[in-house]
C-alpha cells in the first residue's frame, strides 16, 4: 500500500494525465500526495543578459506555478485526496534530480508522473526527465503517457 505519493506537475497535458491517475490511485490506497513542480532557471540564465529581466522573469515562473500547484491541489481535495504542495527551483543540474530528492525528503513510497512519450531524436535531443528518474528513483515509478503522444 502507497501511503505518500510523489506527483511531479508543469501545467503540461502529460503532467495533467499523471495527476489524474494519482488522484484515482490515492483514492484507492487511501494515500496522501505531495504535488511538485519544479522551476528550472538554466534555460533563462543562457538567454537573458540583463540581471532585471531574469528576476522578473522567475517571477513570473513563480507565479506560474503557486498557479499550477493551486489548481493540481483544488482537484485532490475535490476528490477527496489530502494534499501539499511545494514548489522547487533548480539552477544547476536536472529536474530529474530534484524529483528524486523530493521522494525521499517527503518519505514517498511511489512517483507517478506524467510522460510525452518521445521517441527517437525528438528524446535524445531533449532528454527525459521520466526516464532519469526511473533510472535513479530508489522508490517505484508510475509512468503515465500523455493521450496527446498516442494522437
Amino acid at each position: 500500500m502507497y501511503q505518500r505519493i510523489l506527483v511531479p506537475v508543469d501545467g503540461s497535458s502529460a503532467a495533467e494525465r499523471g495527476l489524474r491517475e494519482a488522484i484515482r490511485l490515492a483514492a484507492e490506497q487511501r494515500s496522501r500526495l505531495r504535488l511538485l513542480l519544479v522551476i528550472d532557471d538554466f534555460p533563462m540564465l543562457v538567454e537573458m543578459s540583463a540581471i532585471s529581466s531574469f528576476e522578473a522573469s522567475m517571477q513570473k515562473l513563480r507565479q506560474y506555478g503557486e498557479g499550477v500547484l493551486a489548481e493540481a491541489k483544488a482537484k485532490a481535495l475535490e476528490a477527496g485526496i489530502q494534499a501539499d504542495a511545494v514548489l522547487r527551483e533548480v539552477t544547476q543540474g536536472r529536474v530529474a534530480d530534484i524529483i528524486v530528492d523530493e521522494a525521499q525528503t517527503a518519505a514517498c513510497d511511489l512517483i507517478v508522473m506524467g510522460t510525452h512519450g518521445r521517441r527517437g531524436f525528438s528524446r535524445l535531443a531533449l532528454g527525459s526527465d521520466a526516464d532519469r528518474v526511473v533510472r535513479s528513483s530508489r522508490v517505484p515509478v508510475l509512468l503515465v503517457r500523455d493521450e496527446a503522444a498516442d494522437a
